[in-house]
């Protein structure tokens, strides 16, 4: 008998006899699962059977299994709890690999639920059968094919354990139709029951003074006279205490603080020490900030190739304090002096009473007045034309009308594509809290924004939800529009308009020597497919009337498809050019 068998076969006093497909879903309510996303086929129909008779676990049908994996992201990232997607097998299960890579790539906590083929037919090419198992091992934490239905309630419940634990991620289980049908005794797993996984682990780190690196680390801040907290995603897929943390560990020292595209809202866009975003088309003071650094204290970031550049001139003064779940990214780019591996929260409930206990600290007016003199240069600067619209312009229109119209209390929840829509909205769109700004980081996936938004209006029906897309990124997955008519969400979309796929123009005009291949990309009427989708659509290209469109757009019952006609060839500056150090950046009226 196999590890699994053995544990999943234990005597335990509250044991019950169903079949397989209604374990799925018995292990869904036990987990607390009140939404799935997902897509029926032959090899599901057990499990959406199950569904059927069952009144405690809301089905969202998508359009396409990709959008049921970006929308099970988007709740994902907007509570903070683990989305499900549940579909059939082989072209179902595939077409969720891009969401599973999404999710990996952004340390989001997903469990996706595939049927398989019969266990007899397995690895006969049968009729929709796949290596769902082999084709995502790369893009999952980790998956399993079940095939023993003594092994099933155990996998279950350990697949949501391991997907919200460590460095959070998606999980796949694949389930053959005959095991969905057969009986078997299933009871419900405790988290300490999975030995071989970690969770977050509390080590000496619950007393700093135990801790050598925590010591050590919070010694290098007391003495830094030039150093920056770096942070990323990590911080805000911790929780709340982490954001806390964060927020007066920066305080109580007066550092400066910069993150990544995912980190965010960790630390609140209209606080003074806050840089900006940092990175390929981070702002200038962030940049220079990290170059000049004499200590950078990186929390829940992993120094990718869009925040460093030209590795090997990367923040050449700087000792590195380097505080990540995933041990696997420590030393990994660039190498750390001190190393915490642990979760973002635990390790700064640890680092924050240490530093608070050292006196003496660097003095940092001098680092400060060099910051603004950086500041001062204005990267995010534009001026307005009289004749079109631009998209920077458009974006922080966007923000203003919608803080005005729900006031300052009801959560705005900002979902983007990829794109330079995606840079412009990290830019220019002030983001002041954790999990308002869902985004695709690492994998860069074009499509995410629309599915994402409906999966974060699912998650919270009272806020006011807002998709930036790209007129390139929309088409992605537009079928996806009629499921928040389906489902009589609200959410709202702004098409940034260039006619172009913009990033693709904007690098083959930079770097390319203007060959312009392939970046034209013609459009559907974006009005008559939203009123196809039982939207509302507009659609502006006149300055004089983009306040008025917008507010409509904001104000409007049910959901709402915005198509802003921008002016075309606007680069998303600044920018730092391929193989290029990070303080070397492109600026706003720079010569090409």
């Amino acid at each position: 008998m196999n590890k699994i068998s053995a544990l999943a076969s234990r005597p335990a006093p509250a044991t019950e006899t169903m079949t397989g497909a209604e374990m799925v879903m018995r292990a869904l309510a036990d987990q607390g699962v009140d939404t799935i996303f997902g897509y029926p086929g032959g090899a599901a129909l057990p499990m959406y059977d199950a569904l059927f008779r069952q009144n405690y676990v809301r089905h969202i049908l998508v359009r396409h299994e990709q959008g049921a994996g970006h929308m099970a992201e988007g709740y994902a990232r907007a509570t903070g709890k683990t989305g499900v997607v549940m579909v059939t097998s082989g072209p179902g299960a595939t077409n969720t690999v891009t969401p599973l890579m999404d999710a990996l790539s952004d340390s989001t906590p997903m469990v996706v639920i595939t049927g398989q083929v019969a266990s007899n037919l397995i690895g006969s090419d049968a009729f929709q059968e796949c290596d769902t198992v082999g084709i995502t091992r790369s893009a999952s934490k980790h998956n399993y094919l079940v095939k023993n239905i003594a092994d099933l309630p155990y996998v279950l419940h350990e697949a949501f354990h391991l997907a919200a634990s460590g460095r959070p991620g998606p999980v796949l289980v694949d389930i053959p139709k005959d095991v969905q049908n057969m009986l078997g005794e299933y009871r419900f797993f405790e988290p300490h029951e999975f030995p071989l996984h970690r969770t977050r682990h509390t080590t000496s780190l619950t007393l700093a003074n135990n801790n050598p690196a925590i010591a050590e680390a919070a010694e290098l801040i007391a003495r830094a006279e030039r150093p920056v907290f770096y942070t990323g995603g990590g911080v805000n897929g911790s929780g709340d205490d982490a954001v806390r943390l964060l927020r007066s560990l920066a305080r109580h020292t007066g550092i400066p603080v910069t993150s990544t595209l995912m980190g965010l809202g960790a630390f609140p866009a209209s606080d003074p020490q806050w840089l900006g975003m940092l990175g390929m088309h981070g702002r200038y003071e962030a940049n220079m900030a990290m170059h000049d650094a004499d200590l950078i204290v990186a929390i829940g970031s992993r120094f990718d190739d869009r925040i460093t550049g030209k590795v090997d001139e990367f923040a050449p003064h700087a000792k590195i304090v380097h505080i990540d779940i995933d041990e696997s990214k420590i030393h990994k780019i660039r190498h750390a002096d001190v190393a915490i591996v642990e979760d973002c929260g635990m390790a700064l409930s640890s680092l924050l009473p240490a530093v608070m206990a050292i006196t003496e600290r660097g003095d940092l007016k001098e680092w400060w007045a060099q910051i603004n003199r950086w500041r001062a240069i204005d990267s995010l600067r534009y001026t307005n034309p009289p004749d079109g619209i631009l998209p920077q312009h458009a974006i922080r229109e966007l923000f203003r009308i919608a803080r005005e119209e729900v006031g300052p209390d009801r959560r705005i929840i900002v979902t983007t594509d990829v794109g330079q829509h995606q840079m412009f909205a990290a830019q220019h769109w002030p983001v002041e809290n954790p999990r308002d700004f869902i985004t695709s980081g690492g994998l860069g996936t074009m499509g995410y924004g629309l599915p994402a938004a409906i999966g974060a209006q699912i998650a919270d029906p009272e806020a006011l939800v807002i998709c930036i897309s790209g007129d390139g990124s929309i088409q992605m997955n537009s079928q996806e529009l009629i499921v928040a008519a389906q489902e009589g969400l609200s959410p709202k979309v702004m098409i940034i308009n260039n006619g172009k796929l913009g990033m693709v123009w904007q690098w083959q005009d930079l770097i390319h020597e203007k060959r312009f291949s392939q970046s034209d990309i013609l459009q559907p009427d974006f009005v008559k497919l939203a009123e196809a989708s039982y939207w509302t659509g507009l659609r502006c290209a006149d300055p004089n009337r983009l306040e008025d469109v917008l507010r409509e757009m904001i104000t409007a019952q049910g959901p709402v498809l915005a198509d802003i006609r921008i002016l075309p060839d606007i680069p998303c500056l600044p920018m730092i050019a391929s193989g290029s150090p990070h303080h070397q950046m492109i600026l706003p009226n720079d010569p090409k």
